[in-house]
């Protein structure tokens, strides 16, 4: 039983050793290749607007305020949309 129990604590202990090793060796291989390779920040991407936009918005917002008025049966002059986001 104690020849058993020893071993147990040895191969416990080289694990252990193992472990530790290999991490800190992912440490500092981590650490060398942000030296060696720094990250770069991708460029912002430019907004586009264009004048068009906002009048083919404007035809939405015309068209839906139209289409609920009818479903709702109600006049367009009782409610507002004003903008439609897209996602």
């Amino acid at each position: 039983m104690e020849a058993s129990f020893l071993a147990a604590v040895n191969v416990s202990i080289l694990a252990l050793a193992v472990i530790f090793t290999v991490l800190i060796i992912l440490i500092f291989t981590i650490k060398l290749l942000v030296k060696l390779i720094p990250y770069k920040a991708p460029p912002p991407k430019a907004r586009q607007s264009s004048p068009s936009a906002s009048s083919s918005q404007d035809d939405h917002v015309a068209a839906i305020t139209a289409t609920l008025a009818m479903h709702m049966g109600k006049s367009p002059d009782e409610f507002r949309i004003v903008n439609i986001s897209q996602s």
